[in-house]
C-alpha cells in the first residue's frame, strides 16, 4: 500500500492504533464514575504542559503528562475536600491551564499558537519518533492498569461505599484512574489532539453500549470501535487532506448514531420479552404472557378481548364466569343497602312475614315472622337475611 511507503505515516497509523485502545479503555470507568467530561477538563490542563515544554526547550510530550497527572490529582483533592462549590473549582482549573498555555507558549523563543494548533487538533505528520516512543510506553501503562485492575476498578466506579466496605482503598484507585486518564490524554494528544481526546473516550464506550450488557463485552466492542474509527480516520486525512482529529471523530459520532439505529429495534424486542416473562412468572393473563388471548375474558360493553384487536366471541365457560360475577355483585349491594321501610307502618315491607295480620304470603322456609329470605336472595339460590326490624 502506498500509505506505508511513508515513515511518517507509519508512526501516525502506530499511535492511531495505541490510542484507539487506550481511549475507551480508560473511557468505559469514566463514564461508569459519570465523569465523562474529566478528559476535556485533562486536556485544557495539559496545554500548560505543552507550553512549558516549548519555554523550557523539553519534550511537551513528556512535560504536558506531567502537568496532566497533577491537575488530575489536584481534581480529585477538590472533589474530596473542597470546602467550596466544586464545579467552579474545578472551572477555574480548566480555564487556567489552557490561558497559561497559551502565555508560555507565547513566551517562548519562536514559539506562536500555530505551534500549539498541532497539539489543540493533532496533525499526522508532525509525529515523530520521539513521540511514538513515549506513546508507547504510556500506552503500556495504561493497558496494564485498565485490564490487570479491571475488577477493582470497576467495583469502585460503580459503588464506592460497597466498594470500601469489601476492604479495597477507594482513594487511592479514584487517584489511579483520574492518573490513567491524565496520561491517555496525553498519549492521543498528538493524533486526536487535546480539545477532541474526550470524545474518543467517551463516545465509543456509549456506541457499545448500546449492543452490549456485560461489562467485558462493552469493553471489548468499545476498544474494537475506537481502533476502527481511528485507523478509519488516519487513511481518511492521508487521501482527503482533512484534519486527522476532526475526521475521527465525526467518525465516532457516526458510528455511534449507527448502533444506536440499530440497537432500538433490538431495545424493543428485549422489552417485550422481559414482560412476557413477567407477565408468565405472575401467572395475569395478558397478550404476551399469562394465559392465552382466546381464554381472556372479554369487555362487556365492546366485546373485545384485552390486547386483541377484533371481537371474541364468548365460550359457554365465558358466559358461566360472567353470570357468577353478576350474582356476586347483586349479592354484594344488597348485603351493602338497608331494606326500606314501609312509610307508616301501613304498608308492609316487600319480602317481610307480618304474622297473620294484612294477610301477606309468608315467604316459606321462615317461622315466627322476625325475618324473611328477599326474593331477590331466593332467585339467586342464596339466602341473604333482611335486617333486623
Amino acid at each position: 500500500m502506498e500509505i506505508l511507503d511513508y515513515a511518517f505515516m507509519q508512526r501516525a497509523l502506530l499511535a492511531a492504533v495505541l490510542v484507539g485502545i487506550t481511549a475507551p479503555a480508560v473511557g468505559i470507568y469514566l463514564v461508569q464514575r459519570r465523569q465523562a467530561l474529566m478528559g476535556d477538563g485533562i486536556g485544557h490542563v495539559a496545554m500548560t504542559g505543552v507550553g512549558l515544554g516549548f519555554l523550557l526547550s523539553t519534550s511537551p510530550v513528556w512535560m504536558a503528562m506531567a502537568v496532566a497527572v497533577l491537575g488530575a490529582v489536584i481534581m480529585e483533592l477538590i472533589r474530596w475536600y473542597g470546602k467550596t462549590r466544586g464545579d467552579i473549582a474545578l472551572a477555574m482549573l480548566f480555564y487556567g491551564g489552557m490561558a497559561g498555555g497559551v502565555m508560555f507558549i507565547n513566551l517562548a523563543p519562536g514559539g506562536s499558537n500555530a505551534n500549539l494548533s498541532s497539539y489543540l487538533f493533532g496533525s499526522l505528520s508532525t509525529v515523530s519518533s520521539q513521540d511514538v516512543l513515549a506513546i508507547c510506553l504510556l500506552a503500556a501503562f495504561v493497558v496494564l492498569v485498565t485490564v490487570g485492575l479491571r475488577r477493582q476498578l470497576f467495583a469502585v466506579s460503580q459503588d464506592e461505599e460497597f466498594a470500601r466496605v469489601t476492604g479495597l482503598p477507594v482513594r487511592f484507585l479514584n487517584l489511579l484512574t483520574a492518573v490513567t486518564a491524565a496520561v491517555t490524554v496525553t498519549v492521543a494528544m498528538r493524533v486526536v489532539g487535546l480539545l477532541l481526546v474526550s470524545a474518543l473516550m467517551v463516545v465509543p464506550v456509549a456506541a457499545a453500549q448500546q449492543l452490549t450488557r456485560s461489562f467485558a463485552a462493552t469493553f471489548a466492542v468499545a476498544v474494537a470501535i475506537g481502533v476502527t474509527v481511528t485507523l478509519g480516520g488516519t487513511v481518511t486525512s492521508y487521501y482527503q487532506d482533512v484534519p486527522p482529529g476532526a475526521t475521527i471523530v465525526l467518525l465516532t459520532i457516526g458510528v455511534f448514531i449507527a448502533l444506536t439505529a440499530l440497537a432500538t429495534p433490538l431495545a424493543r424486542r428485549r422489552a417485550r420479552a422481559a414482560a412476557a416473562a413477567r407477565a408468565a412468572e405472575s401467572g395475569e393473563p395478558g397478550h404476551d404472557g399469562g394465559f392465552p388471548l382466546e381464554c381472556a375474558v372479554p369487555d362487556a360493553r365492546t366485546g373485545r378481548a384485552p390486547g386483541g384487536n377484533e371481537a371474541v366471541q364468548p365460550t359457554q365457560q365465558v358466559q358461566q364466569v360472567q353470570q357468577v360475577q353478576q350474582v356476586q355483585q347483586v349479592q354484594q349491594v344488597q348485603q351493602v343497602q338497608p331494606v326500606q321501610r314501609g312509610s307508616g307502618g301501613n304498608e308492609p315491607i316487600p319480602g317481610r312475614s307480618h304474622g297473620s295480620s294484612g294477610g301477606n304470603k309468608p315467604v316459606p322456609g321462615r317461622s315466627g315472622g322476625k325475618g324473611a329470605a328477599t326474593e331477590t336472595g331466593r332467585e339467586s339460590g342464596v339466602e341473604v337475611p333482611s335486617p333486623r326490624a
